[in-house]
Order: C-alpha cells, then structure tokens, then sequence
C-alpha cells in the first residue's frame, strides 16, 4: 500500500471517528446522571396509573406542541410552587419530560429533593413521543404535527413531525 493510500485511509477512518453520530442513549447517558428512572412512551401511553405530566420545555416550546393534559413548568424560570399547588399528593404517579429527557431530569431532581416519591423522567422525551406516533397538541389543544426542537443540534432526534426552531 502507498503512502498516499494510506494517508487516504487514515483521513477517512478519521472522518468517520469525528462524524460518529451517538445514539440518543449515549446522549442521555453523557448528560444524565441517572438518578430519576426513566419510564418508556410506550410504558407511559399504556399505563393505567393516573399520572401528572410536567412539561420542563420553556413556554414557546410548550405552546408548539405538548402532551396531553401536560402542565407546563418551564425550565430556565422553573419555580416549585407551580408543582406544590397542581400536585398536593407527593405520592401521585410524576411524568416529567422535555426534548429528548435531559432538562427535565434536572426538573424530576428538584421534585425529588422538594419530597416527591414516584417521578419518572420520560425516555426520549416528546421527540421520543412524536417519533412513535403519539399525538401531540398545540396551544388550543388541537393535534398537530409541529414540534419545537429546542435546537438544531437537538433536532436530528426527532425523527417524525415537523421541525419547529423557534
């Protein structure tokens, strides 16, 4: 093999090392820590368990696309007392979910802390969700293909629907 062959190689092989796309659980693996359990969309949409969902997506977010039922809590101007009075019962079944089910494991963390026993954190999150044909609802609670994707580097994980930036 020549030199310049394997210059071509290793340029490509570098290429590949470099352009490597991780899967969605290496992503959650790298920004989690773990210490809210994850509950699956399919667990979550055919559970029978009454279940709270918060919403820890930003409001512009919430109002493209949300779960159903979903109350919206925010993330940057999350505020406890909004949880305290929707969710009095500390034992009630909590579905917290964002993006992909990054921000709203910080958010499961302070209801944890704040004495909440049974909180979930939503795999995947609504791109999750959408990606698995769930209906998703605008802001009149309409279904609607339209999701907020935060960003576009968070955008490739949502794989069905309609990519919303802003």
């Amino acid at each position: 093999m020549t030199l310049k062959n394997l210059m071509v190689l290793f340029c490509l092989c570098l290429s590949l090392i470099l352009n490597a796309q991780e899967s969605l659980s290496e992503v959650l693996e790298e920004y989690n820590n773990g210490s809210i359990p994850y509950i699956t969309v399919d667990e979550l949409a055919t559970s029978k368990t009454e279940t709270v969902l918060l919403d820890a997506r930003e409001t512009k977010e919430f109002r493209t696309s949300h779960l159903e039922n979903a109350i919206n809590v925010g993330y940057d101007e999350f505020n406890i007392q909004t949880v305290l009075k929707n969710i009095k019962d500390k034992t009630t079944r909590v579905v917290v979910y964002c993006s992909i089910g990054v921000r709203s494991e910080d958010i499961a963390e302070k209801l944890k802390e704040e004495g909440y026993t049974n909180v979930y954190n939503l795999y995947g999150g609504i791109f999750e969700w959408k990606n698995n044909d769930y209906i998703v609802y605008d802001h009149d609670n309409e279904p609607t293909e339209n999701v907020h994707t935060y960003s576009k580097k968070w955008s490739k994980w949502l794989l069905k629907g309609n990519k919303i930036y802003d």
